[in-house]
């Protein structure tokens, strides 16, 4: 059995001995809640109108010191207008060792940003309608597997993860190699809605994994990625500011680095309204063998009223640049609500 195995089994065991010895009934405290959101989009002079994600998140309290949360998504596919998938996004237990140091066990949201920390698919939360371009390919959105996680300790509100899971090209229940991903990430919040936050993302791609495009990868990928966020939402200014930097490595082409992150700002005229931009830039290495390589730049203004907390109306352009893809010019009108 290797470290990492070694790692992993003997933190599930210690986790399910603190189920047996430390779990006190009380009474279960269980919340569904829903997400929504609808748009209509004018792209090379054609409207279309669209159902976004329909998001199912559960709460449950089970205990003093154990807690659950789950995240469905459903959504219609482009192949039919009948036809829908349905995708669990996160199902993680949560076990409060003492005071605000955790264990959490199941599908995450990879830790390894602002984004990927605070927003889940419930669209209303998000300051744009759609995310950064960060997420097409580069950051793995999601990580099966056991966190040690700390919350707001001290004055600076210090907080850190440090992931074990399965890789990319693994599934929720199957790795694909004996290799796991390694996320270690920490953050600070030394004020009211400002957060900086680094991350350390880790892992081998196994020789035949699916790629971005759907290829086929032909050789084993080491890959490490390297994080920095900057965030700021206060009574009238919001700014958010992300940044990656790739090495895949392989032993054929080499390592090859990639670089993407997006810049966000919003004022807020008022309380309900926030006019906003995003810049976004994505540059990978000549290279490279594991992305899609094909350099991308966007820009994005829109506006945002806030109906109330769980209600908005967002009216976005875009203009898109892909070095193979070409330009694409899009306005999006969207409403999302919780319910």
């Amino acid at each position: 059995m290797n470290r990492g195995l070694k790692i992993i089994s003997n933190a599930l065991i210690f986790f399910f001995c603190l189920v047996f010895l430390n779990i006190r009934a009380k009474s279960q405290n269980t919340q569904i809640r829903g997400f929504v959101d609808v748009t209509s989009t004018l792209q090379d002079d054609k409207l279309s109108f669209a159902l976004g994600e329909q998001d199912l998140f559960i709460t449950s309290q089970i205990s003093d010191r154990f807690s659950f949360l789950g995240e469905s998504v459903f959504k219609f596919t482009n192949s039919s207008p009948t036809k829908f998938s349905v995708s669990i996004e996160r199902i993680v237990i949560k076990y409060n060792i003492a005071g605000n140091h955790n264990i959490l066990i199941g599908k995450h949201h990879t830790p390894v940003n602002y984004w990927n920390d605070t927003y889940h698919h419930g669209r209303v939360f998000f300051p744009t309608i759609y995310r950064p371009l960060l997420f097409d390919e580069i950051v793995p959105i999601h990580t099966t597997g056991i966190n040690f996680q700390g919350q707001n300790l001290g004055k600076l509100k210090f907080g850190y993860d440090l992931m074990i899971g399965n890789g990319l090209g693994s599934t929720d229940v199957l790795d694909n190699n004996s290799r796991k991903s390694i996320t270690a990430a920490m953050h600070i919040k030394p004020a009211d809605g400002l957060r900086f936050g680094i991350s350390w993302y880790n892992d081998a791609i196994a020789k035949g994994a699916t790629l971005h495009d759907g290829d086929i990868l032909k050789w084993k990928v080491k890959q490490n990625l390297y994080t920095g966020s900057a965030a700021y939402f206060g009574d009238k200014f919001e700014v958010l500011a992300e940044g990656t930097l790739g090495n895949n490595n392989s032993d054929t082409t080499g390592s090859q680095h990639t670089l993407g992150g997006y810049v966000y700002a919003g004022i807020k005229l008022h309380e309900k309204i926030i006019p906003y931009v995003r810049l976004d830039n994505l540059h990978y290495g000549d290279g490279e063998i594991f992305y899609k390589n094909n350099n991308k730049s966007s820009l994005v203004g829109g506006i945002r009223y806030n109906i109330n907390y769980l209600a908005s109306l967002k009216l976005e352009y875009q203009h898109q640049h892909g070095a193979k893809s070409g330009n694409i010019n899009q306005l999006t009108l969207q409403l999302a609500i919780g319910f």
